[in-house]
């Protein structure tokens, strides 16, 4: 049933992350192409290359368009990617799971709910302008981090709400008026909540910003909206959440053994249960009880598979699907950063 969806799940090629979709043509990773490369593909990457060079601008010979990209990936490994895939096409649709539960998005679901924003905030500050000393400030603002200390962290983000932080530095009135608005609409709504303490232990400024902006507007969409113009990113690059909701999402995964975990960081970085910073830089895990059998969503009241979840896949990603030159399967985990995709199409196919 998978094939007959999405195409072919399993490549022959030599690279292990690349996936046959046909048409349109896959692209990913660029060193490990299948022998021989597609040849509209050579064409188009070619003639790209060579019309950035100087040498070769000629009034005779106008810009091809730039190929057209979907990508499905998670929101860490990819974007060491994004630089370089620029220089080759701004025509990317950047399809992004809404179901990571760790670190600074982990405690705002907790205590706010709605849908994660962290991946696909990651993104856009990839994807965000860097071609002004303000872009950059503003990237810098949106990025930071607070400390991991909860006193020092909480004393900070005090600072940086108010307007006293240096962060502000670079960044013009028009721009600090909008950011410090919904940073301040993201405060008001925790003090709203007296019953849940909220912890600012290395919280990520512009996860507070987009989630402020989500629940203002009560559209992820129209959030992602105003972050893409806010950090100024390229009109034809599109940051799309695979699921478009306001509601919590919660993965979980079965295995062989029978055993079902809840929650996207419990899958990819197990910790027991406990609270603690998770460095996705690290590769030493602890390993799963058994391997995983499959991955679906759960709703917040059950545990166990019982409580499976059938969300629709975003309509937006189906309209790129239908009008892109190229399909990447990124690299990243399987099981919780191109699975959580995939599987809304499963559901769609059903």
């Amino acid at each position: 049933m998978a094939d007959s969806c999405l195409g072919p799940l399993i490549s022959k090629a030599s690279s292990p992350s690349l996936l046959l979709h046909s048409p349109p043509q896959l692209l990913f990773p660029f060193s490990s192409f299948p022998k021989p490369i597609p040849k509209h593909l050579v064409l188009s990457m070619t003639s790209l290359q060579c019309s950035s060079s100087p040498s070769s601008i000629s009034n005779s010979s106008p810009r091809p368009s730039q190929p057209s990209l979907l990508v499905f990936s998670g929101g860490t490994a990819f974007n060491g990617v994004v630089e370089e895939l620029k220089k080759l096409t701004t025509s990317v649709a950047h399809v992004l799971p809404v179901s990571d539960d760790g670190g600074s998005t982990a405690e705002i679901v907790r205590v706010l709910g709605g849908p994660a924003v962290g991946d696909i905030r990651s993104r856009c500050l990839r994807l965000s302008d860097q071609s002004s000393a303000e872009a950059l400030a503003v990237r810098r603002l949106l990025g930071h981090r607070l400390p991991l200390d909860p006193q020092d962290s909480k004393s900070q983000w005090y600072d940086i709400v108010g307007g006293e932080h240096s962060l502000w530095k670079g960044v013009s009135r028009p721009y600090s008026e909008t950011i410090r608005a919904f940073l301040v609409y993201f405060q008001n709504e925790i003090l709203r909540r007296p019953n849940e303490s909220f912890c600012f232990s290395n919280g990520s400024i512009g996860n507070f910003f987009f989630a402020g902006a989500r629940i203002f507007f009560q559209s992820l969409d129209a959030a992602i909206f105003l972050f893409s113009r806010v950090s100024d990113i390229p009109a034809e690059s599109l940051v799309l959440p695979v699921i478009s909701t306001n509601d919590r999402l919660t993965l979980g995964c079965e295995l062989w053994d029978g055993t079902i975990i809840r929650g996207q960081n419990e899958i990819s970085h197990p910790t027991s249960g406990t609270m603690q910073h998770i460095d996705k830089g690290c590769s030493s895990v602890p390993a799963l009880p058994s391997r995983i059998k499959r991955v679906f969503y759960m709703s917040n009241e059950g545990g166990n598979s019982l409580h499976e979840v059938f969300p629709m896949v975003n309509a937006s990603v189906l309209d790129r699907l239908s009008n892109v030159d190229c399909i990447v399967y990124a690299m990243g985990s399987l099981f919780t950063s191109v699975c959580p995709s995939l599987v809304t199409f499963l559901i769609r196919c059903f």
